[in-house]
């Protein structure tokens, strides 16, 4: 997220100048990097401890809750991180990442018309976000692959849908086998 540019408006550009005049921008980088480390290296626990210490100080920090969201991802936490991530899209909709994040935590609950939504407006946000196009088209893909199966066994006669539902099988083999989504690829982690 840290290539994300983001307008803010006047009084929020005032507010962030004050914050940062309070803390060198070295210690704001430092944290964000330990935090990022420590997710890396497995040490998830300390990784989201780091954050929340961080986000006591300065709870608005979107970079930070961001991570905050991605550290919960990898935990296994993802009604955690989907409550961080809306919050950041409520807070921030302007970002695209927290919305792909959103979109990739859903697709792997099998709510892919939630993954669609949050991945459209990813879009909307940042229309040359490489990895929203991306991921979209796979969530398409699993829609047209759950369609194709249930036209099948709708009208076991159908000579159309069969092939169709193979090529995509064939595309994205983890698909056929039943994994939520597949290639899906979240910002940040």
């Amino acid at each position: 997220m840290t290539h994300a540019r983001f307008a803010l408006p006047r009084a929020l550009r005032l507010l962030a100048l004050l914050a940062a005049a309070a803390l060198p921008p070295a210690a704001l980088a430092d944290d964000q990097a330990d935090v990022t480390q420590l997710m890396r290296s497995g040490q998830y626990a300390q990784a989201l401890a780091k954050a929340d210490q961080f986000l006591a100080a300065r709870p608005r920090d979107p970079q930070m809750r961001f991570l905050r969201g991605v550290v919960q991802t990898e935990m296994g936490r993802s009604a955690d991180a989907i409550a961080t991530f809306t919050r950041l899209t409520e807070d921030y909709p302007e970002l695209p990442e927290p919305y792909n994040n959103l979109a990739v935590l859903y697709a792997a609950q099998s709510q892919f018309d939630k993954a669609r939504a949050a991945l459209e407006v990813a879009i909307r946000a940042n229309p040359g976000y490489a990895i929203a196009h991306e991921n979209l088209g796979d969530v398409y893909a699993r829609l047209a692959s759950q369609s194709y199966g249930r036209a099948q066994q709708l009208d076991a006669a159908n000579t159309t849908a069969a092939p169709k539902l193979a090529l995509i099988r064939q595309l994205f083999p983890a698909a056929a086998r039943g994994a939520a989504q597949p290639g899906a690829k979240a910002a940040g982690s």
